[in-house]
């Protein structure tokens, strides 16, 4: 049998294999602290393991799962080449998700594409993720780092994942559980989180401004700015739901992504119902302000592509907002009524209705921002 010619083999072809099995040991102790006892097989399997005896004491186990990545904000992490932040993201993006229904996070995969293994690199993005999965307590349970040379550049790279949660099918979160007169709470983002940034970069180069920029207006470099790490709900909302004194509050949750303000809450309203939310109530950050003043726009007009400023919505029953609020603010998410929900007969004209294939309840946003 022949040898294969070195022209012939993997690395010629510009896939380092050891640079993969460094770059694995380098994340190894990060993703193993993600593990409870609920994991078997340990590192490195070609499959995760994940032990769902416990789910034998449900009565109705439901099963959620969520997939999602971080979108062109990954092209400012590799252009100021700094990449412990954009694992979080994912795992906001991703697990968030989940919590949505009410489900409880259990384990979560990562997928990382790129056109040259860095190990220190990728042992940063998977750190970043590990550690988000850590404090949503999700297990990280495996992943894949792929090389595609000539299909992707040296420095270029997508992140993406999956995750799989657990509710009662009787405490399930959604539409179907919101009534008139509940509550809307608007929960806190950190900043743009992991949407809209196709914008943000439109933005910039037609200002001629660069990553590596130095802004006063938004505290330091441009592109350090624009990393703030998506916020993570899932632990102040998990301890919500299991909140003794607070019986069946949430009735359903929205997470601010792509689509923006109102559609995202529409989403988890009943068809026949509506909710005016009012811009009063909150100051969208600066970086929203600084990017609206950049691109010539008002801050309205983003609303259908950021968050400004939030990156969850809860819709609560009304003896329990006070509560709720009070609850999610002391667990490090400040918490506001933004409006109510409503069944009256009314014109709704204006309003955006329903989304995503989803034809829910109506919202659009009234009045002016705070200052």
């Amino acid at each position: 049998m022949s040898t294969p010619s070195a022209s012939s083999s993997y690395a010629a072809a510009g896939v380092d294999t050891a640079a993969g099995d460094l770059a694995v040991e380098l994340m190894k102790q990060a993703v193993s602290a993600t593990h409870t006892g609920n994991v078997l097989g340990g590192f490195g399997g070609f499959a995760g393991l994940f032990d769902v005896s416990f789910l034998k004491d449900f009565r109705r186990p439901l099963l959620a799962t969520s997939t999602d990545g971080v979108g062109t904000k990954v092209a400012i992490a590799q252009a100021i080449d700094k990449h412990d932040t954009i694992g979080q993201d994912l795992v906001g993006m991703v697990v968030d998700d989940i919590i949505v229904v009410g489900a409880r996070p259990l384990f979560m995969t990562d997928y990382i594409a790129c056109g040259k293994v860095v190990p220190g690199r990728i042992a940063d993005i998977v750190a970043g993720i590990a550690r988000a999965c850590a404090e949503t307590g999700t297990a990280l349970v495996g992943g894949e780092t792929a090389e595609h040379p000539g299909l992707l550049g040296p420095d270029d790279y997508d992140v993406a994942g999956a995750a799989v949660g657990a509710v009662e099918a009787d405490a399930l979160l959604g539409a179907e559980r919101v009534r008139d007169g509940d509550v809307v709470l608007a929960l806190e983002s950190s900043g743009l989180h992991s949407n809209g940034f196709s914008l943000v970069r439109h933005i910039l180069a037609q200002r001629g401004i660069g990553f590596r920029d130095t802004s006063a207006e938004l505290g330091g470099m441009v592109g350090e700015a624009l990393l703030e790490p998506t916020r993570l709900y899932t632990g102040p909302l998990l301890r919500l739901l299991d909140d003794p004194a607070l019986p069946g509050a949430v009735h359903s949750l929205s997470h601010v992504t792509g689509g923006g303000i109102a559609a995202n809450l529409a989403r988890v309203l009943p068809r026949g119902s509506w909710v005016e939310v009012d811009r009063s109530t909150w100051s969208p950050g600066s970086v929203f302000r600084v990017l609206a003043d950049m691109s010539g726009s008002p801050l309205e007009s983003a609303e259908g592509t950021w968050n400004l400023g939030i990156g969850m919505f809860a819709v609560v029953a009304a003896e329990f907002a006070d509560a709720a609020a009070a609850a999610l603010t002391a667990g490090g998410i400040p918490a506001w009524t933004v409006g109510t929900v409503s069944t009256a007969e009314r014109d709704l004209e204006g309003f955006e209705q329903g989304a995503k294939g989803i034809d829910g309840g109506a919202v659009r946003l009234v009045g002016a921002y705070a200052s």
